[in-house]
């Protein structure tokens, strides 16, 4: 049915783009010594990718791979609260499946638990400024008719995000959770996850609240003073 296609969609899509980030960390872990490099093409490959994987997958499920986008989506009313708790599930399966193939194929253990502790106020603070971005990016352009806009525009922010955050910018409940299972470049120890996706959280929210102010749907009437 429909709602198989969609959930198919999610899966294979936030399975991809875990696939993507676990394997540009190694990739740019083995390749090269140099630090900046490194955050550099991780941050290109990823942006890259995800741009691909949303104008792939836009049409089959609206490619939010990220519980926070779905969230904001279900707090304006675009999806049933049905709809998010399965959209949820799924990309969150997807994603540790993503995270798995990608150390699979680099030769690693699958799903070994991440020793990098990514933790401070900074950090935290970091994440919700990455996934408010990352949210309301995507609701204006959704909101205001140019949804052709969101894969190019996502993909550039990511990557901005990335290299720019002092928390190299998970920005995705999903993609937290499923790092803890890779002890590579890209994971994140468990003990770090609960700020993460806290942050995440409460930034999609927020996100959610404003955009239908900033940015109203055509023909909408404007509340008067």
């Amino acid at each position: 049915g429909v709602v198989t296609g969609r959930l198919l969609g999610e899966g294979i899509g936030t399975a991809l783009l875990l696939f993507l980030i676990v394997g540009s960390g190694i990739a740019a872990e083995t390749s090269t010594s140099d630090q900046g490099l490194q955050l550099l093409a991780h941050a290109l490959s990823v942006g890259l990718g995800l741009a691909v994987l949303i104008a792939l997958f836009q049409t089959v499920s609206g490619s939010h791979f990220n519980p926070a986008v779905t969230l904001a989506f279900w707090r304006t009313g675009e999806v049933s609260g049905a709809v998010t708790l399965r959209y949820i599930a799924t990309q969150i399966g997807g994603a540790i499946l993503g995270v798995a193939a990608a150390d699979l194929t680099y030769g690693n253990q699958a799903l070994v638990m991440s020793a990098n502790e990514r933790s401070g106020v900074g950090l935290v603070a970091a994440e919700a400024v990455a996934t408010f971005v990352l949210v309301i990016v995507i609701l204006a352009l959704v909101r205001t008719g140019r949804a052709a806009a969101v894969p190019a525009a996502v993909g550039a922010w990511v990557s901005a995000a990335i290299f720019a955050t002092a928390s190299t910018s998970f920005a995705n409940p999903a993609v937290t959770v499923a790092r803890m299972f890779t002890d590579t470049y890209t994971g994140i120890h468990p003990s770090s996850v609960g700020g993460f996706v806290v942050a995440q959280v409460v930034a999609g929210f927020a996100a959610a609240v404003l955009a239908p102010t900033l940015f109203p749907r055509p023909g909408s009437r404007p509340v008067p003073d």
